[in-house]
């Protein structure tokens, strides 16, 4: 597998670059759009979540994080600062691999917590991004002088592929911020499959889930006073108009988060004010829009902690202890992958 390229090296001190590596997994296709044209088929029409992620949608998200109705990220965040410690005693010294960057203020709790188990530190973070990547490992490698960052740039199906041999004991893979919820329940499915034939019998897993909780709070959070979702939400149209080279007039089309009781997800919308046409020049594609058609954007499921433990132990990851906040609005899940039906030697 190729590593760090020269351009990015040469962000790096001489001392970082001798702690880090980036292994691109395999070359990522190039966007073709047929997603978009996909989903754009579909009945109500739907877009990958992955198009809400530009550089401008980060930085919307990340202040989505700090607004008061937004309680997931800061809830999570609380539940780590308590129980990190425990988690350390329960696993042991582990190598930690984390699914999707997210924010170092979470990644640091871990790594403090496993430092006082054992100054050698290895992180292997993934991340279709190898700038992202480099960016966070820079801050980490100067707060730890010990740590050892490999990471992954691919996809989480890649990064799971492609572990390799383990540097330390056990492994403990984290897969915070309920990204899980992202995942309708059949790739849901797939995930956790995927996921249990990477890791050997011993090895841990950390689950950050939302749990089901009153409408109004959950609709809330995703309909905040400020207009800061809605931006967020919109973002998806200027991603694409500068993607695929398309005409979307984002004034026509306004945003929509409401919780749907019976799936128990969040479903969040773009409503089309009038019918339109929109042209993508890059695809040779147009979309027809009536007035009042949406476009799915995004799900956010929520989970009921029992029901959800089952789905895990069927997937031999078999939970040993989980946290949550005094209100129980969310909850951080330590499974076990067990013995059973290995894939995987050391």
């Amino acid at each position: 597998m190729p590593l760090i390229s020269e351009f990015m090296t040469s962000a790096l001190s001489p001392r970082h670059a001798q702690r880090l590596e980036i292994c691109y997994l395999s070359q990522i296709n190039p966007d073709d759009g047929t997603a978009v044209k996909h989903g754009f088929s579909q009945s109500p029409k739907t877009l990958p979540p992955r198009y809400l992620y530009d550089e401008r949608g980060s930085q919307l998200f990340e202040q989505i994080c700090e607004l008061p109705e937004y309680y997931p990220t800061r809830t999570e965040a609380a539940i780590l600062a308590n129980c990190v410690d425990e988690l350390a005693r329960l696993t042991g010294p582990c190598e930690l691999i984390e699914l999707g960057s997210g924010s170092s203020t979470k990644t640091r709790r871990l790594l403090d917590a496993y430092q006082a188990l054992s100054p050698k530190l290895h992180y292997v973070p993934i991340d279709v991004s190898a700038e992202i990547l480099v960016a966070s490992a820079r801050d980490l490698l100067d707060a730890y002088p010990s740590l050892f960052v490999r990471g992954l740039a691919g996809t989480y199906e890649q990064g799971l592929a492609q572990l390799g041999a383990s540097s330390q004991a056990a492994r403990l893979v984290l897969f915070l911020g309920s990204t899980l919820g992202n995942f309708a329940p059949a790739a849901s499915d797939r995930f956790l499959a995927q996921l249990a034939a990477a890791l050997a019998p011993g090895d841990y897993f950390l689950l950050g889930i939302d749990l089901r909780k009153d409408a109004r709070i959950l609709e809330a959070a995703y309909n905040d006073r400020q207009g800061i979702t809605a931006a967020f939400n919109r973002n998806v149209l200027a991603h694409l108009n500068w993607r695929f080279q398309a005409d979307f007039d984002l004034e026509l089309f306004q945003h929509r988060a409401v919780y749907n009781r019976d799936a128990h997800q969040i479903e969040m919308y773009l409503d089309c004010q009038q019918a339109c046409q929109v042209h993508l020049a890059a695809l040779a594609w147009t979309a027809e829009f009536a007035a009042g058609e949406s476009i799915r954007t995004e799900i956010s499921r929520k989970f009921d902690l029992a029901a959800l433990s089952q789905v895990l132990t069927q997937h031999q990851l078999v939970p040993l202890q989980h946290w949550q906040d005094a209100p129980q609005w969310f909850a951080v899940i330590l499974c076990q992958r067990s013995a059973a039906t290995a894939s995987r030697d050391r």
